[in-house]
């Protein structure tokens, strides 16, 4: 145990300067809100030229109109996104109590998300399949190579629904007894999310859709403000970050190993019944 304390780990109780009431710094509660609309921009970085993109194209008679799924996932994702950054304000003003009851609201809204996250996945999935059976020689070529593509962003796609489940309900799971675990893992709950919106920001580099390792560290990128701020501040790593770093590097691992892999590619069609 000793060493893991020199190491800087958290290893038992100790003061947490970002959570409680001693605070040497209002940036201690307010971090949390700059993380949560933090959020909100990269989402809308990567979201709002994609989406109009998208938009004209359907308009223009190049792809088919959205699905209604697709649109219910991203009226949840922003109303999550927005109770997010509500729920970091409440609690920065003191206003504990409205925090509790919108928690039960959030916990609703997460499952739904969760839920639809998914059921979006397998939609896309039957809409590119389908594009790819067109008799027209072009629409099925492009499909092919679409479809070659989205099976490995599925990779993230169900990490995304996994992880951001599992820290979610860590998170929930705490809230009566470990405020700090509870507030930094809704944090780090849902920067699982942001891949889907890094990705489409078209003016940083990225190594997609050839591999998933920018999606990777801009996540990384994205939580660190956070990160240094918990570090500085308390001196040792909370055990939230040893959860979520314990957790996230062995699935990047994996991703990393299996993107474009051949076996992939043929369980992908065989769970979608294609094969």
């Amino acid at each position: 145990m000793a060493t893991v304390a020199h190491a800087g780990i958290d290893s038992g109780p100790r003061p947490d300067y970002l959570t409680g009431t001693e605070r040497a710094h209002s940036l201690d509660r307010w971090i949390f809100v700059a993380m949560a609309a933090w959020f909100i921009v990269i989402v809308l970085a990567g979201f709002i030229p994609d989406s109009l993109m998208k938009i004209a194209d359907v308009e223009a008679g190049r792809r088919p109109p959205f699905p209604l799924v697709l649109h219910a996932h991203a009226v949840l994702m922003g109303s999550f996104l927005l109770l997010l950054l509500g729920q970091t304000w409440l609690m920065a003003t003191g206003r504990r109590n409205l925090h509790m009851q919108l928690g039960i609201a959030g916990f609703a809204l997460a499952a739904a998300l969760v839920v639809v996250g998914f059921l979006l996945v397998k939609t896309n999935y039957a809409m590119l399949w389908t594009a790819t059976q067109s008799p027209d020689p072009a629409v099925s070529q492009g499909a092919a190579v679409g479809l070659n593509i989205w099976e490995n962003i599925m990779l993230l796609q169900i990490r995304i629904g996994v992880l951001f489940a599992l820290f979610l309900a860590i998170g929930y799971r705490a809230r009566g007894n470990n405020s700090g675990l509870h507030k930094r893992m809704m944090i780090l709950a849902t920067a699982m999310a942001l891949p889907a919106g890094i990705d489409r920001i078209p003016w940083i580099p990225h190594t997609m859709p050839g591999s998933p390792l920018s999606v990777d560290l801009y996540t990384l990128a994205a939580v660190s403000p956070l990160l240094l701020w918990d570090l500085g501040r308390n001196g040792y790593l909370h055990r939230a970050w040893v959860i979520w770093f314990g957790v996230t590097i062995p699935c990047a691992v994996l991703v990393n190993l299996l993107w474009d892999a051949p076996g992939w590619h043929a369980t992908v069609k065989g769970m979608m019944g294609v094969a």
